[in-house]
């Protein structure tokens, strides 16, 4: 079968012929429908992300797909079925395993192409605005990258909770994007000082910042009293420091939050939380934003689009022609 791979971290991903996967005890097979892409991906494919596989590895973090084979003592998911799994890498194939336990049925309303790109954006934003945050009704969010993966559905899920959102991105067509997903201010990374303007609009009371960087040190300075900061990622690749003086004035709390990590420490968490936003899908309530769909044979033009920042919300990969 065809598999996008990892073969070492001094060359680049290449889409290559491997053997296809042999299904082991706890695991289920898939014919793979959709893999979303994630910037961990572009992470994983140079050896620099916190959970990189030993090479030769097949990238795809999230896929969504239907189950052709099971393991020794596996009754569910049911062959047949269709299934969304985080599988932390594999999916960029035409097939994977992954672990039974860890996948989540699919609603007949969902297209296999979103929910590939459902778990991850959606489950970050939502645990980490709801468990670590705790966003409330009539509060100010800020987002940061807010034509992103991650941080469009936080502008649809802090617009869902009842906040204010004051969306950060890069140009007029970004900004437009986030402002159908709910946002009630615009603010261009490109032109405009965001420090001022978020002063300007009252401050915020939570930031989601999924970039880092010299927006990172912007935002704590528009943070009102007792506001509470989201470090999700830094996808500008810088790591930003913390200026703890101004913590310490204005009572502000900066806080990690690393979806996959719940995986070990408590993963009922998580899916308690993809419940809630299957439900939400559901009714209708969330309205997945994907850029990009491009076949298995572009995967490398795909993840050139997240490098790039020539997409918005999410890019999706497809064993078929899109």
């Amino acid at each position: 079968m065809r598999a996008f791979q990892v073969s070492s971290f001094d060359n680049a991903p290449a889409l290559t012929n491997v053997p296809t996967p042999v299904v082991k005890k706890n695991e289920i097979l898939l014919k793979v429908d959709a893999c979303g892409l994630n910037f961990a991906d572009l992470l994983m494919a140079t050896g620099t992300y916190q959970e990189t596989p030993t090479p030769p590895f097949t990238l795809g973090m999230e896929v969504c797909g239907t189950v052709i084979g099971q393991g020794a003592d596996v009754t569910e998911p049911a062959l047949g079925s269709r299934v969304a799994v985080f599988g932390g890498s594999g999916g960029l194939a035409e097939q994977g395993v992954f672990p039974a336990a860890m996948c989540r049925p699919v609603p007949d309303q969902m297209p296999s192409h979103v929910a590939a790109g459902f778990m991850v954006a959606y489950g970050t934003s939502h645990l980490a605005l709801t468990r670590r945050a705790n966003l409330a009704a009539g509060e100010t969010l800020l987002v940061l990258g807010a034509a992103g993966g991650v941080g469009l559905t936080a502008v649809e899920i802090g617009k869902a909770l009842g906040a204010t959102v004051i969306a950060v991105a890069r140009g007029a067509d970004k900004l437009a994007v986030a402002k159908a997903a709910g946002a009630d201010h615009l603010i261009d990374s490109t032109t405009d000082d965001i420090k001022a303007a978020v002063k300007a609009l009252g401050g915020a009371d939570v930031v989601y910042d999924p970039v880092g960087g010299d927006a990172f040190k912007a935002a704590i300075g528009a943070c009102k009293p007792e506001a509470r900061v989201l470090v999700i990622g830094f996808a500008s690749g810088a790591v930003p420091p913390i200026a703890a003086n101004i913590l310490l004035v204005k009572n502000i709390t900066v806080m990690g939050f690393y979806w996959g990590g719940y995986l070990k420490f408590n993963p009922t968490a998580l899916t308690d939380s993809l419940s809630e936003l299957m439900a939400l899908y559901t009714d209708g309530k969330l309205s997945p934003h994907i850029s990009h769909i491009l076949p298995l044979d572009q995967a490398a033009d795909a993840m050139e689009l997240l490098r790039s920042r020539k997409s918005t919300g999410k890019v999706v990969v497809t064993p078929q022609p899109a």
